[in-house]
């Protein structure tokens, strides 16, 4: 993102501030869209449930996967006007509900609205069957997450060799299972995750086969890693490993979907601060921002992703210490910023903090988290 348009938007906007740029949100769903042109975009809203990013993929004709009534919520308020048909086929062809264990008031809220909904677990189908009749279900794997940044299988996912029971006791239950859905885990940059997944899946399609269970669609889920840095694999690379094994693995008609949120929005938004204090401890400078890991950085703590803090001046620099504005001293942001000699106002960015950072922002403390401004739209 342009520096100089940067400032320009903290001068208007004040700080702390996160800059969304559209533009970048739309050409990371074209290049998904590009490499893994069989697989239909269901954008985790979870990663940045901004309305306004939802609308832009919204516009670019993405889909959605949802994750609490408030996700769902945020999406049907797009769609709420649409002619009810049009409005109910959009729900069932292009929601999906991903949260395997869902509370009992959810799932009444949720059936009037006939959703897809996941699950991985007896009991969540005895659920679904009393307080949601009218879902669709997909069933969730557990599969390898080897080497992602964050790892999901120990919460959520079936065991390979329960998973056609689970199906054959929905069905029992007089629920309809429309397929089958895993989730390698977060950032993950690791190929042979998916490898295995894939097959793992596809034999869990043939077991289902012989059962008398014809599974209409595969859900990949997320994982797909953000261009963080150079030291994350070209995109292309993994989705071409992907490609391969789903043509060869799941061939037509099955429907491929694909849940991507980071990947969709983490390099999309540039945070801004202000250096609110410095000081010198034990022979190391450091400075106190408006901005912390209570707030924009929060996915420091929850999402074990490190945003670089970079300075706008040039000059000579150091090692620093860098540190949000409440008075816990878990607001580390880094121990370790290289950065010049910087005046009290002087002002600070991060880039790509688009995922999994303001979604997480808190009021602790009594500091709000980040205004945010929207270019490109």
């Amino acid at each position: 993102m342009d520096q100089k348009k940067l400032l320009q938007l903290a001068g208007k906007h004040g700080t702390p501030l996160l800059v969304v740029d559209h533009k970048a949100l739309r050409e990371n769903y074209i290049q998904f869209r590009k490499y893994l042109p069989r697989v239909q975009v269901y954008y985790a809203v979870k990663a940045n449930s901004d309305p306004a990013i939802v609308r832009t993929f919204y516009d670019a004709g993405a889909s959605f996967d949802v994750a609490s009534m408030a996700e769902f919520l945020n999406v049907h308020e797009i769609i709420k006007d649409l002619p009810a048909k049009e409005r109910q086929d959009f729900i069932w062809d292009r929601i999906i509900y991903a949260n395997p264990i869902k509370a009992v008031e959810t799932l009444e809220q949720l059936d009037p609205y006939k959703p897809l909904v996941t699950y991985d677990n007896y009991e969540e189908v005895i659920k679904i069957a009393r307080c949601a009749p009218h879902a669709g279900l997909v069933l969730r794997l557990r599969v390898p997450n080897t080497g992602s940044m964050v790892e999901l299988s120990s919460k959520f996912g079936a065991l390979p060799g329960e998973a056609v029971d689970l199906m054959a006791f929905a069905q029992n239950n007089k629920l309809e299972v429309e397929g089958l859905s895993f989730h390698v885990g977060s950032q993950c940059t690791n190929p042979a995750n998916y490898s295995q997944a894939l097959h793992l899946a596809a034999s869990i399609f043939a077991e289902a086969r012989t059962r008398g269970i014809n599974l209409k669609l595969l859900d990949i889920g997320g994982g797909f890693p953000a261009h963080y840095d150079n030291a994350i694999p070209p995109f292309r690379r993994l989705a071409r490993t992907i490609t391969a094994e789903l043509n060869r693995l799941f061939p037509a008609p099955i429907e491929i979907l694909a849940e991507p949120g980071r990947f969709l929005v983490a390099t999309a938004v540039t945070a801004i601060s202000q250096i609110i204090g410095k000081a010198f401890r034990e022979g190391k400078l450091c400075y106190y921002i408006n901005d912390g890991v209570y707030h924009t950085y929060s996915g420091q703590i929850f999402d074990h992703c490190l945003y670089p803090v970079r300075s706008f001046k040039k000059g000579p620099t150091q090692i620093c210490s860098v540190f949000g504005p409440t008075c816990d001293a878990l607001d580390t942001i880094t121990l370790a910023a290289q950065l010049p000699d910087l005046d009290m106002g002087d002002l600070l960015y991060s880039e790509n903090i688009g995922a999994y950072s303001g979604a997480s922002s808190t009021s602790f403390n009594g500091f709000p988290p980040a205004k945010v401004v929207h270019i490109n739209q």
